[in-house]
């Protein structure tokens, strides 16, 4: 497998494509990471490091700091809901209202080996907007916008707005892969550091019935 496309450099961080089903850190089943990249990308004696994660189904932006300083200013934007994020999905049906904000906990429930994220009134609050960019036959092309960083909080929070995103079967969108695409990010770093991150393939045919032109 070659190495994700980098996307952008600067202020010692930089954001790569990373294709989906290619995990951010090395599994006990094996095979490839986003890790195993990360001597072609070295500059320094240390790193680089990840400063963020994406779900290894979800294709798109994730960011990489190539200098420990980079590495903490960007967490601290993190943590301080400094970043900016946006995501693609497409999702089963379409919704009533053009836009929303769901604002719903999540934590995290195991059975046996499985798990996933449940709504859970005494868990940390999680807030996601979101709005409705096209539609097709039966789906729908949803852009969300996420205040907070829960775990799988974007397929969480279109499950309970009753439009799970398709190829979730986890959360009852079907079999198949994933439609989530980590579209954009930006950081309040000097300079600003802003990117998007093309629709993957597996995606572009249900975004075009949904309206989608890449041109």
């Amino acid at each position: 497998m070659s190495a994700p496309k980098v996307l952008l450099r600067g202020a010692g961080l930089m954001v790569v494509d990373k294709p989906a089903g290619l995990p951010c850190h090395a599994g006990r089943a094996g095979g490839p990471c986003v890790e195993d990249f990360f001597p072609g990308w070295k500059t320094g004696r240390a790193g680089p490091w990840l400063a963020h994660r994406l779900d290894q189904d979800t294709a798109g932006c994730l960011i990489i700091a190539l200098k420990k300083s980079a590495l903490l200013a960007a967490q601290a934007l993190f943590a301080a809901g400094r970043v900016e994020k946006t995501y693609w999905a497409v999702v089963r049906g379409v919704p009533a209202a053009r836009e929303g904000i769901v604002e719903l906990p999540l934590a995290k429930h195991r059975w046996g080996r499985a798990w996933k994220m449940a709504p859970d009134e005494t868990a940390p609050p999680a807030s996601t907007g979101w709005r409705l960019a096209g539609r097709g036959d039966g789906v729908s092309w949803l852009e969300f916008t996420p205040k907070t960083g829960r775990t799988h909080q974007i397929r969480a929070h279109a499950a309970a707005l009753g439009h799970p995103i398709l190829g979730d079967a986890v959360y009852g969108g079907g079999g198949g892969r994933l439609h989530l695409l980590a579209r954009g990010i930006s950081l309040p770093v000097e300079p600003a550091l802003r990117a998007e991150a093309p629709v993957p393939e597996h995606m572009a045919v249900a975004m075009r019935d949904c309206g989608y032109d890449p041109l």
